[in-house]
Parts: structure tokens; C-alpha cells; sequence
């Protein structure tokens, strides 16, 4: 029997890119991962661990500030305005917003094992999608690289799962090109593809949302530590970290080849010092994260290439299925 176009399997599709149809097969496994108000619980190293809130919150009016109020919900205007703290009280919304924040820029685009760091983020997020819209929350997304910024509003049903979806597998996406300097028309000299896309994830937000972001977080600066924080106050926040065993250790002494697809190195990791640097460097790096997730109330989740995305979401999360 002769086969038809739709029965071509490309052999790149989730190792280096996804479509549309490897997405949508994800709707059975993310049965198992229940993204319900008190069930989860993370349990990554050094994440603040406490259930999320639930259902989004709306602003709903001003009061002067009790003891035993929340301090992420004071009100710092009103309070500078008169001289006393106030606090914001909210109404609950009949569903909560899930928005994923995914970043495709170039530096996840790389893997040694696996598949690459945009593969695995995409996947998962695709995952929280589908659980999002099978417990009926409205769900919304940020997908975004160098040169593109996909924004989609919060939306309930199966037309907004679709949209997401669609989004994630856009070609436009996926078209890994050299020589990216990290700006474009959306951006200014001085704000990077990452802040741009975090201040517009703030103006998205609504007190309440459980954000998701999915990202290597590769050249988080002070202003971007700054948007989380902010998000932080009055949002549930996931940060799934991605990264290759490549990037945690160097491999086995010896000469290597490295390509980024246009330029060639040649690597020599025989050095006792520099492998040593190599790994304090990593660590150092994901011990500041881990202390920024820490002093916002942030779960942060750590997912490898290599990693089978929902097994790795189910155990961060402390999903038990």
C-alpha cells in the first residue's frame, strides 16, 4: 500500500525542530500532568517550595494594610501617596490564566545529546498547554526569538490550544540563522530580545496567572532579574531551566571540533584549570538563579537535553500520578 504525504516521519522533528502534528500527540501524556491548585509542589533543588494559589485573582479595591497581609500585594502608590501602607484585595476569576513564556532565541538551538534546548522547551510547553485546557483555564503565550515576538492573549477552549500549538511549530521559529546579533526593529541597542519580551510579559499578566517560562535564561542581566521579581508579586512563576551535559562539564580530555553550523573551533580540554573553570563557571551560574528564584518565591525546575520533558516536568513538579 503507498504510503501518503502525511505518513513521511522527517527525521529531524523533535530532535532539532517540531511540527504541528508532534505537538498535538502530546494531548495523552499531558493527562498525567495535573497543573490543579495544591498537587504541586516542587521539588528541584533549592526551589521555594509551596502550592500555587489556583484560580487568577482580579484587582478589586484598595484598603489600608492589616498585619498579616500578604507584602507582595501592597499597593506602593497609593502608599506613597498618603503615607500609610494600603493593600490591593482581589476578587477571584472563574478561571485562572496559564501563560507560557518560550524562548527560541539562538543559544537554545544547541544540544550534544538529545535533542536541542528549543525542542525540549517547546515540547513541555506544549504539555502545559494541553493540561491548562483540559482543566479549563484560560491559557496564553509569549513565543519569541531575535527576530520575532508571537503574543497571544489568554483565551479559553480548544481554539486557543490550537493557536498555541500553531505558534510553537511556526517556521519562522525554527530558522536558525548565523550571525544574529541579538537586536531587531522590535528592540533598542539597549534592551535584548529576553528583556523586551519579559516587559511585555508584565503588561500581559494578570494578578493570579501561573506563569511558565521555558528558557536556558543565557544573558539574564539586572533588568531581568528585575521584570521576574516584579511578575513574582503577584503571580505563581515556574522557571524551567534547559541545558546540555556539554554546558554543566566538558567532555573527556582530548581534542575536539566544535561547529555553530558557519564556524569552526578547534577545543582542547586536556587542562586540569580549564575544565575546573569551565564547571565553577556553570555552577555559578545556576547558584544565582537558583538564589533569585529563592528570594522571589519562583519554583525553578532543571531540565536537560537529554531528558524525557514530562517525566522531568512530573518530578520537578512533584506530580504524583
Amino acid at each position: 500500500m503507498r504510503q501518503g504525504p502525511s505518513a513521511t516521519v522527517d527525521p529531524d522533528d523533535n530532535v532539532v525542530r517540531v511540527s504541528l502534528s508532534s505537538l498535538l500527540a502530546l494531548h495523552h501524556a499531558a493527562e498525567s500532568l495535573p497543573l490543579k491548585p495544591g498537587r504541586i509542589r516542587s521539588q528541584s533543588s533549592g526551589a521555594y517550595q509551596s502550592a500555587f494559589k489556583g484560580r487568577g485573582m482580579e484587582f478589586d479595591e484598595v484598603r489600608p494594610y492589616m498585619p498579616g497581609d500578604d507584602a507582595r500585594t501592597l499597593d506602593w502608590r497609593v502608599t506613597a501617596r498618603t503615607g500609610k501602607p494600603h493593600t490591593k484585595l482581589f476578587r477571584e476569576e472563574r478561571e485562572r490564566a496559564v501563560l507560557l513564556w518560550v524562548d527560541l532565541r539562538s543559544p537554545m538551538f544547541f544540544a550534544t545529546r538529545g535533542a536541542f534546548k528549543a525542542v525540549r522547551a517547546a515540547q513541555a510547553a506544549a504539555m502545559l498547554a494541553w493540561s491548562a485546557t483540559h482543566q479549563g483555564d484560560r491559557l496564553g503565550a509569549l513565543i519569541f526569538n531575535e527576530d520575532e515576538h508571537v503574543e497571544l492573549r489568554p483565551r479559553r477552549g480548544k481554539q486557543a490550544l490550537l493557536g498555541t500549538l500553531q505558534q510553537l511549530a511556526m517556521p519562522q521559529l525554527w530558522q536558525m540563522r548565523s550571525g544574529r546579533n541579538g537586536r531587531n526593529a522590535q528592540t533598542t541597542p539597549d534592551v535584548s530580545p529576553l528583556n523586551a519580551s519579559l516587559s511585555r510579559l508584565r503588561r500581559v499578566a494578570q494578578p493570579g496567572s501561573l506563569i511558565v517560562l521555558l528558557s536556558d535564561f543565557s544573558g539574564l542581566d539586572e533588568q531581568g532579574s528585575a521584570h521576574l521579581a516584579q511578575l513574582a508579586r503577584h503571580n505563581d512563576m515556574i522557571l524551567v531551566d534547559f541545558h546540555d551535559p556539554l554546558e554543566a562539564e566538558l567532555p573527556p580530555p582530548g581534542r575536539y571540533r566544535v561547529s555553530d553550523g558557519s564556524n569552526d573551533i578547534n577545543m582542547d580540554t586536556a587542562a586540569r584549570d580549564l575544565r575546573a573553570r569551565y564547571q565553577q563557571r556553570f555552577a555559578a551560574r545556576q547558584a544565582e538563579l537558583q538564589q533569585l528564584c529563592q528570594r522571589h518565591h519562583m519554583n525553578l525546575l532543571r531540565l536537560s537535553t537529554v531528558d524525557n520533558p514530562l517525566a522531568g516536568l512530573q518530578r520537578g513538579l512533584g506530580v504524583r500520578t
